[in-house]
């Protein structure tokens, strides 16, 4: 695993490219770079799995990671600080301490994605 920083992830803008991770779930160029280099699909695992359950009333999902001692939360948000679903993580080795990412749906799938991405 790479030392990735959070200005590795600024640079991407948009996407070029859609990467299926589920039936109904892809990855923009951005999440898709930061699951390869932070060894972090388990991530992208996760936001599916939620955004699945949550459902598509709420199209917009804010996904909030905070990582303290190894620890992790995950807190997924409405966008406008409401919060639909929370997970605990009992040990990750991700690099960032603090990552957002959103989630929208496209009418037939949840893209996930950075914000600089949205």
């Amino acid at each position: 695993m790479s030392k990735l920083t959070a200005q590795d992830l600024a640079h991407f803008t948009g996407t070029t490219r859609y990467y299926r991770i589920g039936r109904k779930q892809l990855l923009t160029d951005g999440t898709q770079y930061l699951a390869e280099q932070a060894g972090c699909y388990w991530i992208m695992d996760a936001v599916s799995s939620h955004v699945t359950e949550i459902g598509t009333e709420d199209w917009f999902v804010v996904v909030r990671i905070e990582v303290e001692d190894h620890q992790a939360v995950m807190r997924y948000e409405d966008g406008n600080g409401r919060e639909l679903a929370r997970q605990a993580i009992p040990y990750t080795d991700f690099p960032l301490r603090n990552l957002t990412l959103y989630a929208v749906w496209d009418a037939e799938h949840w893209v996930i994605m950075l914000p600089s991405e949205y």
